[in-house]
């Protein structure tokens, strides 16, 4: 085998990453289940992070707090983890909801 075969087949280490789009992390999360929602609550005005009003484009780390408001219902998530990808069941350990 040639040599570019065999870097070719490596598999490729991505490093996590540090922070994300807010509205792929609702998403991601699950908090807002579809990202086209997520991206409308952003631009309207419904959702905070670490209390200013964000964009959809707004870029969220760990240790920020979402603030989302859901009609009456007023929400806060302390961001835990970020990952590219999360199964249903491992979706709830990136936030924790505050009181």
């Amino acid at each position: 085998m040639s040599r570019k075969v065999i870097e070719a087949r490596k598999p490729v280490e991505r490093e996590a990453p540090t922070s994300m789009r807010l509205d792929k992390f609702l998403k991601i999360s699950r908090i807002i289940k579809r990202r086209s929602v997520a991206n409308d609550a952003c631009s309207t005005g419904h959702v905070t992070v670490n209390g200013k009003e964000a964009k959809p484009g707004t870029d969220v780390k760990v240790g920020d707090v979402l603030g989302i408001r859901f009609g009456d219902k007023y929400s806060e998530f302390e961001i835990l983890s970020i990952a590219e990808h999360a199964a249903k069941q491992d979706a709830s350990s990136m936030y924790r909801a505050r009181a």
